[in-house]
Protein backbone atom coordinates (compact mmCIF):
# COMPACT_ATOMS: atom_id res chain seq x y z
CA UNK A 1 0.00 0.00 0.00
CA UNK A 2 1.80 2.91 -1.57
CA UNK A 3 -0.83 5.79 -0.05
CA UNK A 4 0.85 7.85 2.85
CA UNK A 5 -1.57 7.65 5.70
CA UNK A 6 -1.28 9.52 9.17
CA UNK A 7 -3.51 11.95 11.65
CA UNK A 8 -3.76 15.39 12.22
CA UNK A 9 -1.60 15.44 15.75
CA UNK A 10 -0.37 17.92 18.51
CA UNK A 11 2.07 20.72 16.71
CA UNK A 12 4.87 20.06 19.65
CA UNK A 13 6.37 17.09 18.14
CA UNK A 14 5.01 15.56 15.11
CA UNK A 15 7.24 13.68 14.34
CA UNK A 16 7.29 11.50 17.36
CA UNK A 17 3.12 11.65 16.91
CA UNK A 18 3.31 10.10 13.59
CA UNK A 19 5.74 7.51 15.16
CA UNK A 20 3.53 6.50 18.00
CA UNK A 21 0.63 6.19 15.57
CA UNK A 22 3.00 4.16 13.15
CA UNK A 23 2.16 7.02 10.38
CA UNK A 24 4.14 8.14 7.97
CA UNK A 25 2.52 11.77 8.14
CA UNK A 26 1.43 14.25 10.26
CA UNK A 27 -1.27 17.38 9.91
CA UNK A 28 -0.77 20.36 12.62
CA UNK A 29 -1.67 23.61 13.45
CA UNK A 30 0.80 26.27 13.66
CA UNK A 31 -0.29 28.12 16.60
CA UNK A 32 -4.46 28.77 17.98
CA UNK A 33 -6.52 27.45 14.97
CA UNK A 34 -9.48 29.71 16.27
CA UNK A 35 -7.67 32.80 16.76
CA UNK A 36 -6.22 35.74 14.29
CA UNK A 37 -2.97 35.37 15.87
CA UNK A 38 0.54 34.88 13.50
CA UNK A 39 1.92 31.26 13.39
CA UNK A 40 4.16 29.80 16.16
CA UNK A 41 5.85 26.94 16.00
CA UNK A 42 5.96 25.00 18.93
CA UNK A 43 8.78 22.29 18.10
CA UNK A 44 11.39 22.72 20.13
CA UNK A 45 14.35 23.89 18.36
CA UNK A 46 12.04 25.91 16.03
CA UNK A 47 11.38 25.69 11.98
CA UNK A 48 14.88 24.20 11.09
CA UNK A 49 14.96 21.66 13.75
CA UNK A 50 11.38 20.40 12.76
CA UNK A 51 12.34 20.18 9.11
CA UNK A 52 15.24 18.64 9.95
CA UNK A 53 13.47 15.69 12.43
CA UNK A 54 10.97 14.98 9.71
CA UNK A 55 12.91 14.69 6.87
CA UNK A 56 15.36 11.87 8.85
CA UNK A 57 12.09 10.20 9.98
CA UNK A 58 10.35 10.25 6.76
CA UNK A 59 7.73 12.12 7.55
CA UNK A 60 5.94 14.38 5.54
CA UNK A 61 3.70 17.29 7.41
CA UNK A 62 0.85 19.14 6.47
CA UNK A 63 -0.64 22.82 7.92
CA UNK A 64 -4.24 23.06 8.22
CA UNK A 65 -4.68 26.90 8.49
CA UNK A 66 -6.86 28.66 11.21
CA UNK A 67 -10.71 28.15 10.76
CA UNK A 68 -11.25 31.79 11.11
CA UNK A 69 -10.07 32.72 7.62
CA UNK A 70 -12.59 33.47 5.18
CA UNK A 71 -11.23 34.80 2.13
CA UNK A 72 -14.16 34.73 0.52
CA UNK A 73 -15.99 37.02 2.59
CA UNK A 74 -17.37 40.92 1.42
CA UNK A 75 -16.67 42.03 5.12
CA UNK A 76 -13.15 43.81 4.91
CA UNK A 77 -12.32 43.13 8.56
CA UNK A 78 -12.79 38.97 7.66
CA UNK A 79 -11.61 39.38 4.74
CA UNK A 80 -8.39 41.34 4.71
CA UNK A 81 -6.91 39.36 7.98
CA UNK A 82 -7.63 36.23 6.44
CA UNK A 83 -5.36 36.84 3.56
CA UNK A 84 -2.71 38.52 5.86
CA UNK A 85 -2.94 35.25 8.28
CA UNK A 86 -3.43 32.59 5.09
CA UNK A 87 -0.10 33.99 3.79
CA UNK A 88 2.09 33.68 7.06
CA UNK A 89 0.85 30.27 7.12
CA UNK A 90 2.49 29.62 3.81
CA UNK A 91 5.56 31.09 4.93
CA UNK A 92 5.45 29.42 7.95
CA UNK A 93 4.61 25.95 6.23
CA UNK A 94 7.55 26.57 4.00
CA UNK A 95 10.09 26.78 6.61
CA UNK A 96 9.37 23.51 8.11
CA UNK A 97 9.10 21.95 5.27
CA UNK A 98 5.58 21.31 4.86
CA UNK A 99 3.95 19.70 1.63
CA UNK A 100 1.27 22.18 1.69
CA UNK A 101 -1.28 24.29 3.74
CA UNK A 102 -4.82 23.15 3.64
CA UNK A 103 -7.93 25.98 3.97
CA UNK A 104 -11.44 25.73 4.30
CA UNK A 105 -13.31 27.36 1.15
CA UNK A 106 -15.64 29.54 3.29
CA UNK A 107 -18.63 31.14 2.78
CA UNK A 108 -20.73 34.20 2.45
CA UNK A 109 -24.07 35.33 4.15
CA UNK A 110 -27.31 33.80 3.00
CA UNK A 111 -28.29 37.00 1.02
CA UNK A 112 -24.98 37.89 0.00
CA UNK A 113 -23.85 37.17 -3.90
CA UNK A 114 -21.85 33.76 -3.96
CA UNK A 115 -20.32 35.09 -7.18
CA UNK A 116 -18.39 37.99 -5.08
CA UNK A 117 -17.06 35.26 -2.93
CA UNK A 118 -15.82 33.51 -5.50
CA UNK A 119 -13.88 36.82 -7.12
CA UNK A 120 -12.70 37.29 -3.68
CA UNK A 121 -10.78 33.77 -4.13
CA UNK A 122 -9.40 34.57 -7.38
CA UNK A 123 -8.20 37.99 -5.93
CA UNK A 124 -6.91 36.34 -2.91
CA UNK A 125 -5.03 33.69 -5.24
CA UNK A 126 -3.62 36.94 -7.25
CA UNK A 127 -2.00 38.29 -4.29
CA UNK A 128 -0.47 35.26 -2.72
CA UNK A 129 2.96 34.72 -2.48
CA UNK A 130 2.78 30.51 -2.64
CA UNK A 131 5.76 28.63 -1.47
CA UNK A 132 3.98 25.68 -0.89
CA UNK A 133 0.80 24.47 -2.76
CA UNK A 134 -2.57 25.26 -0.88
CA UNK A 135 -5.31 22.69 -0.50
CA UNK A 136 -8.74 23.71 -0.48
CA UNK A 137 -10.74 22.05 1.65
CA UNK A 138 -14.85 21.60 0.71
CA UNK A 139 -16.75 21.99 3.76
CA UNK A 140 -19.71 20.36 5.61
CA UNK A 141 -22.21 23.76 5.78
CA UNK A 142 -23.63 26.68 4.73
CA UNK A 143 -26.08 27.25 2.27
CA UNK A 144 -23.93 29.65 0.67
CA UNK A 145 -20.54 28.22 1.31
CA UNK A 146 -17.83 28.26 -1.70
CA UNK A 147 -16.92 25.11 -1.68
CA UNK A 148 -19.54 22.59 -0.05
CA UNK A 149 -21.59 21.59 -2.90
CA UNK A 150 -20.09 20.44 -5.92
CA UNK A 151 -21.53 23.23 -8.07
CA UNK A 152 -20.25 25.45 -5.37
CA UNK A 153 -16.63 23.71 -6.30
CA UNK A 154 -16.80 24.14 -9.68
CA UNK A 155 -17.71 28.21 -9.56
CA UNK A 156 -15.16 28.53 -7.25
CA UNK A 157 -12.31 26.81 -9.80
CA UNK A 158 -13.62 29.02 -12.48
CA UNK A 159 -12.55 31.22 -10.52
CA UNK A 160 -8.99 29.88 -9.45
CA UNK A 161 -8.52 29.21 -12.50
CA UNK A 162 -8.29 32.69 -14.24
CA UNK A 163 -5.91 33.70 -10.80
CA UNK A 164 -2.00 34.23 -11.42
CA UNK A 165 -0.80 30.99 -9.11
CA UNK A 166 -3.45 29.11 -9.99
CA UNK A 167 -1.60 26.07 -10.56
CA UNK A 168 -0.40 26.25 -7.40
CA UNK A 169 -3.88 25.72 -5.47
CA UNK A 170 -4.89 22.14 -5.15
CA UNK A 171 -8.09 20.13 -3.53
CA UNK A 172 -8.25 18.57 -0.06
CA UNK A 173 -11.37 16.48 -0.03
CA UNK A 174 -12.73 15.82 3.52
CA UNK A 175 -15.12 12.56 3.66
CA UNK A 176 -17.20 13.76 6.33
CA UNK A 177 -17.58 16.83 4.85
CA UNK A 178 -18.90 14.98 1.43
CA UNK A 179 -20.99 13.12 3.06
CA UNK A 180 -22.75 15.76 5.39
CA UNK A 181 -22.80 18.47 2.87
CA UNK A 182 -25.07 16.28 0.51
CA UNK A 183 -22.19 14.91 -2.00
CA UNK A 184 -22.72 11.10 -2.50
CA UNK A 185 -19.30 9.36 -1.90
CA UNK A 186 -20.06 6.89 -4.36
CA UNK A 187 -18.77 9.09 -7.37
CA UNK A 188 -17.16 11.96 -5.31
CA UNK A 189 -13.75 11.28 -6.40
CA UNK A 190 -15.07 11.16 -10.11
CA UNK A 191 -16.68 14.45 -9.84
CA UNK A 192 -14.44 15.97 -8.02
CA UNK A 193 -11.33 15.05 -10.32
CA UNK A 194 -13.57 16.04 -13.22
CA UNK A 195 -13.87 19.68 -11.69
CA UNK A 196 -9.98 20.18 -10.46
CA UNK A 197 -8.64 17.55 -12.43
CA UNK A 198 -6.75 16.58 -9.07
CA UNK A 199 -7.18 15.95 -5.84
CA UNK A 200 -4.09 16.19 -3.16
CA UNK A 201 -4.55 15.40 0.23
CA UNK A 202 -7.65 12.93 1.44
CA UNK A 203 -9.45 13.68 5.34
CA UNK A 204 -10.55 10.86 5.41
CA UNK A 205 -13.34 11.11 8.56
CA UNK A 206 -16.09 9.25 9.17
CA UNK A 207 -19.37 11.21 10.62
CA UNK A 208 -21.43 11.13 13.26
CA UNK A 209 -24.87 12.85 11.25
CA UNK A 210 -26.74 12.20 8.38
CA UNK A 211 -26.23 12.39 4.61
CA UNK A 212 -26.72 16.60 3.90
CA UNK A 213 -27.62 17.23 7.80
CA UNK A 214 -24.60 20.19 7.25
CA UNK A 215 -23.05 18.95 10.20
CA UNK A 216 -19.38 18.53 10.59
CA UNK A 217 -18.99 16.14 13.31
CA UNK A 218 -16.23 13.43 12.57
CA UNK A 219 -16.11 10.13 14.29
CA UNK A 220 -13.72 6.74 13.97
CA UNK A 221 -14.32 4.55 11.32
CA UNK A 222 -17.14 2.03 11.60
CA UNK A 223 -19.06 3.81 14.46
CA UNK A 224 -20.17 6.82 12.53
CA UNK A 225 -22.92 7.29 9.61
CA UNK A 226 -20.76 6.67 6.16
CA UNK A 227 -20.76 3.63 4.88
CA UNK A 228 -17.83 1.64 5.26
CA UNK A 229 -16.65 0.39 1.69
CA UNK A 230 -17.99 3.42 0.78
CA UNK A 231 -14.81 5.64 2.83
CA UNK A 232 -12.63 2.96 2.19
CA UNK A 233 -13.57 3.07 -1.46
CA UNK A 234 -13.01 6.93 -1.85
CA UNK A 235 -9.41 6.77 -0.27
CA UNK A 236 -8.33 4.26 -3.23
CA UNK A 237 -10.12 6.30 -5.64
CA UNK A 238 -8.48 9.15 -4.91
CA UNK A 239 -4.81 8.26 -4.55
CA UNK A 240 -3.76 10.90 -2.49
CA UNK A 241 -2.12 11.38 0.93
CA UNK A 242 -4.30 10.42 3.97
CA UNK A 243 -5.23 12.49 7.38
CA UNK A 244 -7.11 11.08 9.64
CA UNK A 245 -9.13 13.41 11.72
CA UNK A 246 -10.50 11.60 13.90
CA UNK A 247 -11.14 11.61 17.96
CA UNK A 248 -9.01 9.43 20.73
CA UNK A 249 -5.53 10.14 20.55
CA UNK A 250 -2.82 8.14 19.95
CA UNK A 251 -5.03 5.02 19.96
CA UNK A 252 -8.24 5.97 17.87
CA UNK A 253 -6.10 7.41 15.12
CA UNK A 254 -3.60 4.34 15.10
CA UNK A 255 -6.74 2.14 14.83
CA UNK A 256 -8.21 3.91 12.00
CA UNK A 257 -4.75 3.80 10.26
CA UNK A 258 -5.05 0.29 10.47
CA UNK A 259 -8.48 -0.02 9.51
CA UNK A 260 -7.56 1.95 6.06
CA UNK A 261 -4.12 -0.11 5.34
CA UNK A 262 -5.93 -3.41 5.75
CA UNK A 263 -8.91 -2.34 3.25
CA UNK A 264 -6.74 -0.74 1.02
CA UNK A 265 -4.10 -3.76 0.47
Amino acid sequence: MSQRIGGHVDSSDPVAEALARGATLSQIFLGDPQSYKGPVVAYAGGAPALKAAAEDAGVDLYVHAPYPINVASTNNRVRIPGRKLLQQHLHAAAEIGAKAVVVHGGHLGKDEDAAVGFDNWRKCIDGLDLPVPLLIENTAGGDNAMARRLEAIARLWDAIGAASGGDQVGFCLDTCHAHAGGNDLGDVVDRVLAITGRIDLVHANDSRDTFDSGADRHTNFGSGLIDAGDLADVVRAAGAPVVCETPGGVEGQAADIAWLRERLG
